[in-house]
Parts: structure tokens; C-alpha cells; sequence
């Protein structure tokens, strides 16, 4: 015994979004839990050193090295909910002053931007693909053999993932903006 449709208010039935749109934006959701997680291993890891430097006189090894690659991983695991989120940077007065006067220029010029940035974040995530092919065929590292090293290919992957769900974010927000109903 299932529930018919009839039984779903129109008002519920008007808001829900098409399963893609859904399905992207939990994709976005646990790309920023991973990031969130990157943080705190990242928390952990520096006061870990910190403690290994002033305890024991020596740093934990690599360090610099996985800060500085983990911190582009974070930057592209959670720039896709900042956008779904609306917490990306904006002039708001300009945004402001169309939304009141200008609705409809508003989305135009909201429009050009999300189409840019499409066109802009797929040049980036096609720039990066021929870069993760070559740091897995030829086992690509950071660090000094000896002492420290970390593969590249896993950032390199947070890029591919987070530019391609950063993407579809800005196509589901042009497909939002166009298709919601007047109120």
C-alpha cells in the first residue's frame, strides 16, 4: 500500500526538485563532510607537531608538505555546498539594487556568471585530468625518499570530484533560477 501522489499537498509537490538536482546536492554535502574531516586531521597533525617539536625536539615529517597539498583538497571538497549554500563572495549592494529595480537583468547577468564559471572551473578540471593520469602511471610523490613522502594523485582527485560537483552546482543553480515558479 503506497502513498498516491493526491495524498502529497501541491505546495510540497511544487517544491520538491527533480532527483538529479537532489542526488548532486548530497553529493556536494559529503564532499564538504570530507573536507570538514581533512580539517581536522589537519588539527590533529600540526598539534601534533607542535607537541613532537616542543616535547621531544623534532617535527613530525611532512608536515609542510601535506598542509599545503591537503588545503587545495579542502578548498575543492567544500567550495561546492559553499555555492548550493549561497555563501559564495558578491558585490551585494550591485545584487541589492538589480533584485529591487531590475529582477530580471539580475538573472541574466546571474546567469552569465554561472555559464562563465562553468566554462572557467571545466578548464581547471580539464587541466588537472592529464596531471592525475601522470602522477598514477608514474607513482608521483611529494617529499624526499628517505625521509617523507605522500602521493599526488589524491589531491589531485579532490580537484576532479570537487571542480565537476562545483560545476554541476552552478548548472543546477541556472536550472533553479529559470524553472522556479512565481510565488
Amino acid at each position: 500500500m503506497g502513498i498516491r501522489s493526491e495524498a502529497v499537498p501541491p505546495a510540497i509537490q511544487e517544491t520538491r526538485e527533480p532527483r538529479p538536482l537532489r542526488l548532486l546536492d548530497r553529493l556536494t554535502q559529503a564532499l564538504n563532510i570530507s573536507g570538514s574531516l581533512l580539517i581536522f586531521g589537519l588539527v590533529l597533525l600540526v598539534g601534533a607537531d607542535v607537541f613532537g617539536r616542543n616535547l621531544f625536539g623534532t617535527p613530525v615529517a611532512g608536515v609542510p608538505e601535506l598542509v599545503s597539498m591537503t588545503i587545495v583538497g579542502i578548498v575543492f571538497l567544500q567550495i561546492p555546498q559553499c555555492l548550493r549554500e549561497g555563501r559564495m563572495s558578491r558585490a551585494e549592494a550591485t545584487d541589492m539594487f538589480l533584485a529591487r529595480r531590475l529582477p530580471a537583468l539580475r538573472s541574466v547577468l546571474h546567469t552569465v556568471f554561472d555559464i562563465v564559471s562553468i566554462g572557467m572551473i571545466g578548464i581547471v578540471v580539464a587541466a588537472t585530468w592529464p596531471m592525475f593520469v601522470k602522477s598514477v602511471t608514474r607513482n608521483e610523490f611529494i617529499g624526499a625518499i628517505g625521509n617523507f613522502t605522500a602521493p599526488t594523485w589524491p589531491i589531485r582527485v579532490a580537484i576532479l570530484v570537487g571542480g565537476t560537483a562545483l560545476a554541476l552546482q552552478f548548472a543546477a543553480q541556472i536550472w533553479r533560477r529559470w524553472t522556479r515558479r512565481p510565488r
